[in-house]
């Protein structure tokens, strides 16, 4: 299971293609049923999700495949945001943000993208209350270069806990964001590039952005916690693997051969280094990532129940 230069060649003259296209045109996004440029847009002062964080959102990507750009496990990513708009009481359409998404790839001419749509609450005055408030919609995209082998990346364990999930449910909330962001600055401030959330009785849960696995002997964990996102790549990762999950300790953790974060705009990212133990090659996650790479390429049989041509 190894990378092949043709694969990265493909991504790069993709991301170069992506690059000269934006050149030549100003980004255009989906916004309530009309596909509009970016910079003719504006939203209100008073938009109930800017002051409160009430709206839902997905990271989506899409790809280069050999027979056109294609998108990677659509369906899934607007079901889970449409379980976050129903428990904040908004109309969801999922295949409406279908066509919205495929019609925003299509405008701006985008092979590999990632794929930002957000639904939230409008305009109004300032009260918690969202019943009979607008709800709006968009979907932007924007080029991306895919890295195969992801980063490797040095993470601190954060002083702050995950958002329990009898708090705030694991799902792509707006406003539950915030306690990821504060992981982060925390990390970033004592020279880490990303933050690992344990609980308090000592079980790993997550990254602020990204799902954890462990190898240990050859075998693939992934790290199963009920204040987790149940994260689409993990899903993906754990059927191409044969991972079991169960949740883990931050010790075992620390044992681990190896250890790699996983997400949509992460893909698989292997880690160097847990606050002060060092992690060596990766080779399992090296195998996992390029695995994972031709797969939402079209390159596997997997690939054909997880890709929607554009």
């Amino acid at each position: 299971m190894t990378s092949g230069p043709a694969v990265h060649g493909r991504a790069l003259a993709s991301a170069r293609a992506n690059g000269a296209q934006a050149a030549d045109a100003r980004p255009k996004l989906w916004f309530d049923g009309q596909i509009a440029d970016v910079d003719a847009l504006q939203a209100d002062l008073t938009t109930h999700a800017m002051h409160y964080g009430s709206g839902v959102f997905e990271g989506i990507r899409a790809y280069a495949t050999a027979s056109g750009a294609a998108v990677f496990r659509l369906p899934e990513h607007l079901e889970r945001m449409r379980r976050g708009a129903e428990l904040l009481g908004m109309q969801f359409d999922a295949q409406q943000a279908t066509e919205a998404t495929l019609a925003t790839l299509r405008a701006n001419r985008h092979r590999d993208a990632y794929i930002r749509p957000l639904a939230w609450y409008g305009e109004g005055g300032f009260g918690l209350d969202v019943s009979g408030r607008p709800q709006h919609m968009m979907v932007s995209t924007t080029p991306t270069l895919v890295h195969l082998a992801g980063s490797r990346a040095r993470v601190a364990v954060s002083s702050w806990r995950r958002n329990p999930a009898d708090s705030l449910p694991p799902l792509k909330l707006c406003g539950a964001y915030v306690n990821s962001i504060l992981a982060k600055r925390e990390s970033k401030a004592r020279g880490f590039d990303e933050a690992l959330f344990v609980d308090r009785d000592g079980f790993v849960v997550e990254c602020t952005g990204a799902n954890v696995f462990a190898v240990k002997d050859g075998r693939v964990t992934a790290v199963e916690h009920r204040d987790a996102l149940p994260g689409i790549t993990r899903d993906t990762l754990m059927t191409l693997s044969g991972a079991v999950s169960r949740s883990l300790t931050f010790e075992e953790l620390l044992e681990a051969d190896e250890v790699f974060a996983c997400g949509t705009a992460a893909e698989v990212a292997p880690i160097a280094e847990i606050e002060e133990r060092r992690f060596g090659d990766n080779p399992v996650t090296r195998e996992l990532a390029a695995l994972y790479a031709r797969v939402v390429r079209g390159e596997e049989s997997a690939s054909a129940q997880w890709l929607t041509p554009v």
